[in-house]
């Protein structure tokens, strides 16, 4: 049994700030908060401590192709055209190469306020479509990268059958994701073997789209998981909306909310594309939206609905996606602006006068992303893994106090802030590096600069 406490000057706990507050963890899992404390014999960390935000979606791989696909395109450079750029980089990747990769970003995520990530994996065979002896060797790779990092996972094992709505072939270029059931049902047994019982991990499950799978493969998918997370890309582009519509005869959302059984359990990633009445559909389900503020911006995909699914009580998280820039901060100001932007006022995703935008994001994206991975993280709390970003106070851009801290953070200052990391008690993050970034960024230099070499 381990045993550690840590004293902070400020903390922010579900009841809300609290000054001189010591934390006593056990093996990982928070055993006692409790403020107003002396520092005693417990190690002081001065700062404000804030619990860690969960990354509820993300494609690892993608961070070793950041920046490849800045280059204009046909004269309609839309995300489709950004796929193909996509398809072209991962015919190369190797098990080793998508370890490397993976660490790096994880380690990025820990760096920038995020303690723990859903990877939404689709990369599952080898460079000719064929299975790896172990069908789940790229799995056990994502694995392996989040033990190196200290990143708390949610692993989604994804199921992508086709390469269009109604059942269309896949193309040449998918043929590293496609399974059909019965092999990716193998697949997933064998991802749950792995996972075991390390309790830093979760294994969960994912559809790929309503575009990569048909109805009747959903259902099964869904039958195949009786407990845990189910994660499915929904609405991201209008081209997908339209092609849904003229298939399914509705848009993703709403064929999903008619025909699916969607509730806590469920993570819709993007739903950038609603009419009104799937917004209040999908708030009133009790799904999280998955927003992924930065990649969406970047793709040109749309910008969602967030008013009015806040105003009817809806639940989101935050997801770095194709990890081109990995910052918590930046995907909660990113999403605020875009609201700003559409809408043409200030702190739109607020509801009240005098609320903190800061502590409105932080707070619902924690709770939304906490949901969503289902592990047992979401505050500083006891029986709460002890996942806990401290940031630092004596900047000249955190001069306040309580919510203004949150306001500076996410509007002004950004990750450069964060000066320690805790994930289940382990200090991973000293002056804002990771304790083993040397090695884990020598491996992935020497990845990218091979695969340009090809």
């Amino acid at each position: 049994m381990l045993q550690r406490a840590f004293f902070f000057p400020h903390a922010l706990l579900p009841e809300g700030w609290a000054e001189n507050v010591r934390v006593d963890i056990t093996d990982g899992i928070i055993a006692a908060v409790t403020p107003n404390q002396t520092d005693g014999e417990a190690e002081t960390i001065d700062g404000v401590a804030v619990p860690g935000l969960p990354n509820l979606h993300s494609h690892a791989f993608q961070r070793g192709m950041a920046g490849l696909a800045e280059r204009r395109g046909p004269a309609n450079d839309t995300f489709w055209t950004w796929r193909e750029v996509m398809y072209r980089f991962l015919e190369r990747l190797t098990p080793d190469d998508v370890e490397a990769i993976a660490a790096f970003a994880y380690m990025e995520m820990l760096e920038a306020g995020f303690t723990a990530v859903g990877e939404f994996h689709y990369l599952h065979h080898d460079i000719d479509g064929r299975p790896y002896a172990d069908i789940a060797e790229m799995a056990g790779r994502i694995i392996a990268a989040s033990r190196d990092a200290g990143i708390g996972l949610t692993l989604l094992p994804t199921f992508y059958a086709h390469g269009g709505f109604g059942g269309a072939d896949p193309l040449p270029s998918q043929r590293r994701f496609v399974n059909e059931p019965d092999r990716f049902f193998k697949l997933l047994a064998r991802i749950r073997d792995l996972v075991g019982s390390d309790s830093a991990i979760r294994a969960g499950i994912a559809a790929h789209s309503l575009r990569a799978v048909t109805p009747d493969e959903l259902r099964r998918v869904f039958d195949a998981a009786p407990e845990g997370p189910i994660h499915i890309h929904a609405a991201e582009q209008m081209k997908e909306v339209e092609d849904s519509v003229a298939r399914l005869g509705r848009a993703p959302v709403g064929w999903l909310l008619e025909n699916m059984p969607l509730g806590p359990r469920w993570c819709i990633i993007h739903a950038t594309h609603m009419t009104g009445d799937e917004t209040r559909g999908l708030a009133g389900c009790g799904a999280v939206a998955g927003l992924c503020p930065i990649t969406e911006a970047s793709l040109g995909d749309g910008i969602f609905n967030g008013v009015a699914y806040m105003a009817h009580g809806g639940r989101f998280g935050i997801g770095t996606d194709s990890n081109i820039q990995i910052d918590a901060a930046a995907e909660l100001r990113q999403l605020e602006y875009s609201q700003r932007l559409k809408h043409q006022v200030r702190n739109a995703l607020t509801s009240v006068e005098g609320e903190s935008t800061g502590r409105r994001l932080f707070s619902s994206a924690l709770a939304g992303g906490t949901q969503a991975l289902a592990q047992n993280i979401g505050g500083l709390a006891p029986g709460r893994r002890a996942n806990i970003v401290v940031l630092d106070s004596s900047q000249v851009d955190m001069v306040g106090r309580g919510d203004a801290w949150l306001d500076r953070w996410l509007f002004v200052a950004g990750k450069s802030v964060i000066r320690t990391v805790l994930a289940m008690g382990e200090r991973l993050v000293e002056d804002g590096r990771h304790v083993r970034r040397e090695r884990i960024e020598r491996r992935y230099r020497n990845t990218i600069a091979r695969l340009a070499a090809l």
